[in-house]
């Protein structure tokens, strides 16, 4: 696969996105874990999960664990595998979604995931979502002080605006390695994101890259032009959208989430598929 770079980290294009393999609708963990395998198989060296990945409080960080889970029991070589995970979003319990950015619990939160992840330091810390009641800078600061302790490689944050960003780069020390904000065809208001991070060189993770146009059948009108691409190409409409972004710059490695193996091998091959210039311009009009 072709590499691209978070940091001073080389990584596959393409990564895989591990939310659904642990929350609601979740398979089973014998294909969870084969889904792991068929995306390392195929190349894929970057693996995105948080501690918030799971259904409820009987099962914190499920999602780390089976990743962590899923590398020691692969039969090749694992050392180039960067895994990515966040902290400062929480589920209580009763199937929502909260947020805590406060410092101190970031900390521990990282400390939390380094024990499930069964690693020295993580290679790639995300900042999952601003916490309104606290100090965005404040929140990043915590990221920064885990990098000076050794106990991350890398500093990134989620879902943050472009003041945001600016803002994490400063507090960071010119250290903020990747943003990772939803991105797709249905969602693209993330675009002045994606365009400071190639002004910063910082990477920019498309979350939910596939969102709206998953399936082939029953894609939106205004989606009808990846069907089309896909059709002329002989490709699926996934793989058209993942090479579209990758289009995007340098800096774009989408994470497309995936529960079997089928899919995350056809969502890799788009690390191969190369768009002209009159199919680019088509798909950014859809």
């Amino acid at each position: 696969m072709q590499q691209r770079t978070i940091g001073d980290r080389s990584v596959g294009a393409i990564g895989l996105g591990g939310m659904p393999l642990s929350i609601e609708g979740r398979p089973d963990r014998e294909r969870a874990i084969a889904t792991v395998h068929a995306a390392l198989d195929a190349g894929v060296t970057l693996i995105d999960t948080a501690d918030a990945y799971h259904l409820d409080a009987t099962d914190p960080g499920h999602n780390e664990l089976l990743i962590a889970e899923a590398l020691a029991s692969y039969g090749g070589d694992t050392s180039e595998v960067l895994v990515a995970t966040k902290g400062g979003h929480t589920r209580p319990g009763d199937g929502s979604w909260a947020l805590d950015g406060r410092p101190e619990y970031l900390k521990r939160a990282c400390d939390a995931s380094l024990r499930r992840l069964g690693v020295e330091a993580i290679g790639l810390y995300q900042f999952h979502r601003p916490d309104p009641e606290v100090p965005f800078e404040e929140s990043v600061g915590a990221l920064a002080e885990l990098l000076d302790a050794g106990k991350i490689r890398l500093a990134g944050v989620s879902n943050a605006d472009p003041g945001q960003i600016r803002a994490a780069d400063l507090v960071l020390g010119g250290r903020l390695a990747a943003v990772q904000n939803q991105y797709s065809p249905a969602f693209r208001s993330s675009e002045p994101e994606l365009e400071l991070c190639a002004e910063l060189g910082t990477a920019f993770l498309p979350w939910s890259p596939l969102g709206g146009i998953s399936k082939a059948a029953g894609l939106a009108d205004r989606h009808a032009a990846f069907a089309e691409v896909a059709k002329a190409r002989g490709v699926s409409p996934q793989q058209v959208c993942l090479a579209w972004m990758l289009a995007k710059g340098p800096h774009v490695l989408p994470i497309p989430g995936s529960s079997r193996p089928e899919t995350i091998r056809d969502s890799v091959a788009a690390a191969d598929l190369v768009l002209d210039d009159a199919e680019l311009a088509a798909l950014d009009r859809a």
